[in-house]
């Protein structure tokens, strides 16, 4: 990848030692992620199916790229397209239980073939496939009659019904081989709930037959599975995730670890600053915090652990920063379109701009952590000459483009389509420049391959997250949950905020960041803007940022336990190491609901005050948590501390007044406490030499 010449050619046998360290590394990042991450076991051992699902998977790929520049079918007819190759897909790439992955035979020929072991895709799995491919082009082809008054009148038909029942029934299993079960229980409990919620002492309902609840979840555009979140996976998540794999077949993703490492490597703690920032760049495009926890901390974990910090803490840092990833616009984990159309009077290109400071203090919090915590144990900075060369770096800085372009096209007003592909049209042509970026037709056909079956796992849990939304919204659950949850808590705003937070906690463990926030926005966000005057985008980023914190908290923290099969650490301290490292995250949330001027509602003077209050608390609650501020704090300054932090975070002159106030007074006495430390030092080293 360097332009600058080169150094001396190790040895044979010492490039071969670390080609065989490189790929032993690769391996075993492959393995924790198939391990923890549901959506990356895929059978790889598929023998002569592979020809056919790389051509599947090629076609698939190539009919969304041709779909966003000709638009030849309406959304409805569209998402039918894209669920239809996306769940036939799955079936065929992933087994009914991950004891059948790859798994060897066992001799007995017969027993194998029923069983699905061996090479190649079982012969259920090639039903299942077929089966969910003419249910989805079912209504592909007769979406006229589907929508057409006839309809209306006369209802559906028995096909109709059993094609709908058949089609739930698909995409359940479907998500649940590749996304896992958490999405499928929570759809599941709401179809119980539609079907026997009139039986119900609490949040009754007039309750729906089997035929009405099936076919309004398959056979309708308004709601249910072909809703608002597989109409944006189909027109919009697809180019971005498309875009995110681009960058890493093409190398382009490494430049953002070296340029992170150059900006932050040299100061104290700087691997794991380094890690911080490289996982924001790459969070930016990527899709999934666990996946980008393993693709980055297969690099930062050991540079971390080698520069003293502990394997838990490693583990932690990388899991935090992976989590802040899917905060960062332009994608924000690919929900940012979602909220887009859920925020009627905010354009897309508009939730980016508002996003980008709740975002950026995430990281800045971990930042502060980090500090902290370097400064606690010692922890210096890299050595100048271990960083990435800036003269190479500069050489490389065009590599930055695709990204800047596909923001400057989104900011100038463009729609999502357009500036992905832009983006994608740019990151191809740049990649041609240099031999370390270049796609060989071979890497160009894996590039293709890579874009649809990353897609998959993200259109599946769209699917169901549809299931969710349409059953709340047909059955009126929504409302009667926020009533509910307001009678229970007294009426009291801060409480219901606290309630609402560890609903989206739980609801969040485990599902993917789309899912994660079509489940959380359509249950949790309107008990906040039905019930109380919170700004509708407020409510949804305080819902999205507690849903996907829930991938660093305890005890199902799926990024933490990926980095602690990284770093060798024990997940469930790494999962509360986390925790604590992205304490900041947990306040933002609560100030952007109390104080909406940092979600730019409001004067700029207002959002100038919020920042600054916020940034000086969040400084305070992270060196409590630590330990240190301009030196190591006691137990009573640690509890100050935090306790200073959280007043200046309140939106309030006095309170936050008086935090500030605890700060600096704990300052001033440890700096005085320092200085009376030195000059006994120094006294100390004269009586010696006297």
């Amino acid at each position: 990848m360097s332009e600058h010449p080169t150094p001396p050619r190790p040895s044979e046998s010492s490039a071969g030692a670390v080609a065989e360290q490189t790929a032993k590394a690769e391996q075993a990042s492959a393995e924790v992620l198939r391990k923890v991450d549901t959506s990356s076991r895929f059978r790889t051992n598929l023998g002569w199916w592979a020809w056919v699902i790389g051509g599947i998977c090629i076609a698939f790929t190539l009919y969304h790229l041709y779909a966003a520049l000709e638009r030849p079918f309406n959304t409805w007819m569209h998402s039918s397209l894209h669920l239809a190759g996306a769940t036939a897909l799955i079936f065929f790439l992933y087994p009914a239980s991950k004891r059948l992955l790859d798994a060897p035979t066992s001799g007995n020929r017969v027993a194998d073939v029923l069983i699905g072991r061996g090479k190649g895709i079982p012969w259920y799995d090639v039903l299942l496939g077929l089966a969910a491919l003419a249910c989805n082009l079912y209504v592909f082809f007769d979406y006229t009659r589907l929508v057409s008054n006839s309809v209306q009148i006369l209802g559906y038909s028995d096909l109709d019904f059993v094609v709908a029942v058949l089609g739930v029934l698909l995409i359940l299993e479907a998500t649940r081989r590749c996304v896992g079960l958490p999405i499928v229980i929570i759809a599941g409990v709401a179809l119980l709930y539609g079907l026997f919620g009139n039986y119900l002492p609490v949040f009754r309902h007039s309750g729906q037959s089997v035929e009405d609840l099936a076919t309004n979840m398959f056979l309708s555009s308004g709601g249910g599975i072909f809703g608002t979140p597989i109409q944006v996976s189909a027109n919009f998540i697809f180019l971005f995730l498309f875009f995110a794999v681009m960058l890493v077949h093409t190398n382009i993703g490494q430049f953002f670890n070296d340029l992170a490492f150059r900006l932050t490597g040299r100061f104290t703690g700087g691997p794991a600053k380094a890690a911080v920032v490289a996982s924001g760049l790459q969070g930016m495009v990527s899709g999934s915090s666990v996946a980008n926890t393993v693709a980055s901390g297969s690099f930062t974990i050991p540079l971390m652990k080698r520069a003293g910090f502990k394997p838990h803490f490693a583990a932690a840092t990388e899991a935090t920063a992976s989590t802040g990833g899917q905060l960062m616009p332009p994608i924000m984990g690919a929900a940012a379109f979602i909220m887009a159309q859920n925020v009627p009077d905010l354009e897309y290109n508009g939730l980016i701009v508002i996003a980008i400071i709740p975002a950026l203090l995430y990281f800045l919090g971990a930042f502060l952590s980090i500090h902290f915590e370097a400064k606690t144990t010692g922890i210096l900075g890299m050595a100048k000459s271990s960083l990435p060369n800036g003269i190479d770096l500069l050489k490389r800085l065009d590599l930055l483009l695709p990204l800047v372009v596909i923001i400057l096209t989104l900011l100038s007003g463009m729609s999502p389509i357009r500036a992905a592909l832009f983006g994608i049209g740019t990151g191809f042509i740049l990649s041609f420049l240099r031999k370390a970026t270049r796609l060989t037709p071979r890497a160009f056909v894996e590039l293709l391959i890579g874009g649809a079956r990353t897609a998959l796992p993200v259109i599946a849990a769209c699917a169901t997250a549809g299931i969710v939304a349409g059953t709340v919204t047909v059955t009126g659950l929504g409302g009667q949950l926020g009533k509910g949850l307001v009678d229970l808590a007294g009426g009291n705003f801060f409480i219901v905020l606290f309630m609402v937070m560890i609903a989206c906690l739980v609801l969040g463990m485990g599902l993917p960041t789309t899912a994660n926030y079509v489940v959380t926005a359509t249950i949790a966000a309107p008990i906040l803007y039905n019930n109380f005057d919170v700004p509708l985008i407020a409510a949804h980023m305080f819902v999205f940022f507690f849903g996907i914190l829930a991938d660093i908290t305890p005890p199902v923290c799926l990024a933490a336990y990926a980095g602690a099969g990284i770093a060798g650490a024990n997940p469930m301290r790494a999962g509360v190491t986390a925790l604590r490292i992205a304490i900041a995250g947990f306040l933002i949330p609560y100030v952007f609901i109390l104080e909406p001027a940092l979600l730019l509602q409001g004067s700029w003077q207002g959002t100038v005050i919020a920042l600054i209050t916020l940034i000086v608390g969040m400084v305070g609650v992270a060196a409590g948590m630590a330990g240190y501020y301009f030196g190591s704090a006691n137990v009573v300054e640690r509890v100050l501390l935090v306790a200073g932090g959280i007043a200046l975070v309140y939106p309030s002159l006095w309170i936050s007044a008086a935090g500030l106030i605890v700060l600096i007074i704990i300052a001033i006495e440890q700096k005085m406490r320092k200085a009376t430390t030195s000059e006994q030092i120094a006294a100390g080293l004269a009586e010696q030499k006297d």
